[in-house]
């Protein structure tokens, strides 16, 4: 106690100066109306930038919570979006038209990138959803923007994914454009990764009587087990159509950013179990 009333008596005339200076003011303040606008308006502008400068904290501290809220929203949307497409598709002369139930079979799950390597020839991506969420080898993964890979293996909690940026990993996709639609013809090939850069993988087996050309969109063929059709793959960077081969020789730059890849849809084809076990009775019967 000695010691702080020391500490005052030393700091008496300090202490004084301060509330003098606090008396001025008001004084002034009081009997002066340009001096009370002027330091209102300054508290004002003051508080304003507080104010300003809090809320753009609280904003950036809820941006992990919207950015999930704005993801769920996502797969609400890409359900819907699915079989509205499925039941919707194009054919000529509308001889073709899908079920209910096949228009259905798709369902996804949100999950979020917990790591994911680029620069090898054979990459993957691990998933923060497992075989305690309903995930399975063989299930398609999409990005917001496109085609991502397939479930490679699970455990309780997590899912191991080949990326599409994987030598041994095959998209069946097709081109698209206003030619092919008009002549009801579809541009069907493989996409395969040729293991150099990260956003441009080649398409294999086009037939190059079919016609193709710089910036058309390649997209998920229907001839595709893990993935719905129409899924955004890329769109076409450059393409070479050889004398005498038979293929075009197409590269294609990728929809999905590999380096900024947060969120992704695990899609789960519920009908596939079905399809592989009456093709594979089919092969053993032969």
């Amino acid at each position: 106690m000695s010691q702080l009333l020391g500490l005052l008596n030393r700091a008496k005339y300090f202490l004084l100066f301060i509330v003098l200076e606090l008396i001025s003011f008001f004084l002034i303040r009081k009997n002066n109306v340009q001096w009370d606008v002027t330091l209102f308006n300054s508290s004002n502008a003051v508080v304003s930038r507080i104010l300003k400068a809090t809320y753009g904290a609280k904003e950036y501290l809820y941006l992990k919570k919207e950015n999930t809220s704005l993801a769920l929203e996502n797969k609400a949307l890409r359900k819907q979006l699915t079989q509205a497409q499925l039941l919707a598709e194009e054919r000529p002369n509308g001889f073709y038209l899908a079920d209910s139930i096949y228009a259905n079979r798709f369902d996804f799950t949100l999950a979020k990138v917990a790591n994911s390597t680029t620069a090898r020839t054979k990459n993957y991506i691990t998933l923060d959803k497992g075989t305690a969420d309903g995930i399975k080898p063989g299930m398609g993964v999409i990005g917001p923007k496109g085609v991502v890979g397939q479930v490679k293996s699970c455990s309780e909690h997590f899912s191991v994914v080949y990326s599409i940026l994987h030598s041994e990993f095959r998209v069946s996709s097709e081109v698209v454009n206003k030619e092919l639609k008009a002549s009801g013809e579809s541009a069907l090939g493989l996409c395969v990764w040729p293991g150099e850069s990260r956003s441009v993988v080649d398409m294999n087996t086009v037939d190059k009587f079919k016609p193709v050309s710089v910036n058309d969109s390649v997209v998920t063929s229907s001839q595709n087990l893990i993935f719905p059709s129409g899924i955004l793959v890329g769109n076409v960077k450059s393409v070479e159509t050889p004398t005498n081969g038979a293929f075009h020789t197409i590269e294609v730059n990728l929809a999905t950013d590999f380096g900024g890849l947060t969120y992704v849809y695990i899609i789960d084809n519920k009908l596939s179990s079905e399809q592989e076990e009456l093709e594979a009775e089919a092969l053993a019967n032969e």
